[in-house]
């Protein structure tokens, strides 16, 4: 039994699909999402095997969604839109297929005929660097923050946190495993990922490890084991 979930600005367009997915007994849908947002909370909640997805929605696209989801366990992708200049767009983005508005019930047949048969899911982890912004959540609000202007996020039990040159912390539901390979942000301990363009210095301390000083003075902790890839990617002799 395979699992999908609609991601849909539309309801209208989300009620349609899921009136032709129903048809397949052999595929659960557990739930819908009317934005990235919500999508990445459901995907994270869910772990659906497949995403159908559109394209064109507001302030984060279906485009920009995929590439805010964590590298090592993306789940196929089927975009759905009424436009069909993204298709080639679509499949760079290692999309499964690419399916027009109105969807024909016997074109997304085939979709589904060819999806029980494929290996799930699949992995992307060797995928270029692509968000240039990143989605934070805000008292009653959420916000986009520019890649370049993270000092290093962070994990805690509470969650993943973006720290600005302001110094203060902004959830996001992306994983650090996503933002490694997703952004310029470099793995400088087990926990913390820097910004290589906001480093002002690296004090190095007698038991290998070390401690980075942002630009807005801030420190973030640099692990033994992740010292000499740091120090390789910023071009620093060892």
């Amino acid at each position: 039994m395979l699992t999908a979930l609609i991601i849909d600005d539309e309801p209208l367009a989300r009620e349609e699909l899921r009136a032709l997915l129903v048809a397949d007994t052999q595929l659960e849908i557990v739930g819908e999402a009317a934005n990235a947002i919500e999508a990445m909370a459901a995907i994270h909640r869910w772990h659906p095997d497949i995403i159908f997805l559109d394209i064109q929605m507001p302030k984060i696209n279906g485009m920009e969604l995929v590439a805010m989801l964590d590298p090592e366990c993306l789940p196929q992708i089927v975009f759905v839109t009424a436009f069909d200049e993204f298709a080639l767009r679509a499949f760079e983005e290692h999309a499964f297929d690419y399916l027009l508005k109105p969807v024909e019930a016997s074109r997304l047949a085939k979709t589904l005929e060819r999806l029980h048969k494929v290996r799930l899911p699949q992995n992307i982890a060797a995928l270029t660097p692509v968000l240039n912004q990143l989605p934070c959540h805000g008292h009653n609000r959420i916000c986009l923050m520019p890649t370049a202007d993270v000092e290093y996020a962070c994990s805690k039990l509470s969650g993943v946190y973006l720290v600005g040159q302001d110094g203060q912390e902004r959830f996001t539901v992306l994983t650090l495993k996503t933002l490694e390979f997703k952004t310029m942000l470099l793995r400088c301990h087990r926990q913390y990922l820097v910004n290589p363009e906001r480093i002002s210095e690296i004090v190095f301390a007698e038991n290998g490890a070390a401690e980075i000083i942002t630009r807005s003075q801030l420190r973030v902790p640099v692990s033994r084991r992740y010292l000499k890839a740091l120090k390789d990617a910023l071009g620093i002799d060892s």
